[in-house]
């Protein structure tokens, strides 16, 4: 399995800038000659060195796209970072000392925004191994009880309300690097935990097929989650209370 570390210099800098996340999440202080416009979006500003601006991701490979993904899956990853629930001490750091409501006023913000994203950059694999992963992405693997990728994120993969969120606009790196976390435990769910059950019934190269191809597709006009399903998701997915907060 490929494993992915995030620059240290990334580390550094998002730990520089939790004081400033903090400090806007408290009262504000008086203006003074210079008053900054009090808005999440001013506030957030401290979010997209790392997430790209308004979220959109950056060509960095590894840190997501969180503009759009639903607001529940964005708060429970707030609250799992800030928790100690996924690993990651920037984030933990940066989230530390807010509050669940402003947490949650974060995450409705970035999950407000409707934006048009870059065409993605063309893939560095053949044209045998995009098929593979698509294969996997639109169809999984019956015999293996590995659902397709859309059974739970949409047939156009960019999420489903309220909790599951979005595959495409994300770099290959970061899929990679998450799918090897579900494989070694380091990330996690509340049981049934089918993203664990399906990360360790794959391969390595079937991981990076599947997100060769996921990070070689555009976004849709409509970057929207779809509307929540009463249809029941593969392997009891979403079963659980906290099971949807992969």
């Amino acid at each position: 399995m490929q494993r992915v570390s995030i620059p240290h210099f990334f580390v550094s800098i998002c730990l520089a800038l939790w004081l400033a996340l903090a400090a806007f999440g408290a009262q504000a202080a008086e203006p003074d000659a210079r008053t900054v416009p009090d808005t999440m979006a001013q506030r957030m500003m401290a979010c997209t060195l790392c997430h790209g601006a308004q979220g959109r991701a950056t060509s960095s490979g590894y840190f997501p796209r969180i503009a759009g993904k639903p607001a529940d899956y964005l708060y429970n990853q707030l609250l799992h970072f800030r928790d100690g629930r996924r690993q990651n001490e920037g984030m933990t750091r940066l989230l530390d000392n807010l509050s669940d409501a402003y947490l949650r006023d974060i995450a409705e913000h970035f999950a407000g925004l409707d934006l048009p994203y870059p065409s993605p950059q063309p893939p560095a694999v053949p044209a045998d191994v995009l098929a593979r992963g698509e294969a996997l992405v639109r169809q999984g693997d019956a015999g293996r009880d590995i659902p397709a990728c859309m059974a739970c994120h949409g047939e156009a993969l960019t999420g489903v309300n309220p909790a599951v969120p979005g595959l495409l606009g994300l770099p290959r790196d970061y899929l990679i690097g998450q799918m090897g976390a579900w494989r070694t435990g380091l990330r996690h769910a509340s049981p049934p935990d089918c993203m664990g059950q399906i990360a360790k019934r794959l391969s390595a190269d079937e991981v990076s097929a599947a997100a060769s191809w996921l990070a070689a597709q555009a976004l849709p006009a409509s970057t929207r989650p779809a509307p929540a399903s009463a249809q029941p998701m593969p392997l009891k997915c979403g079963s659980h209370a906290a099971g949807v907060s992969q």
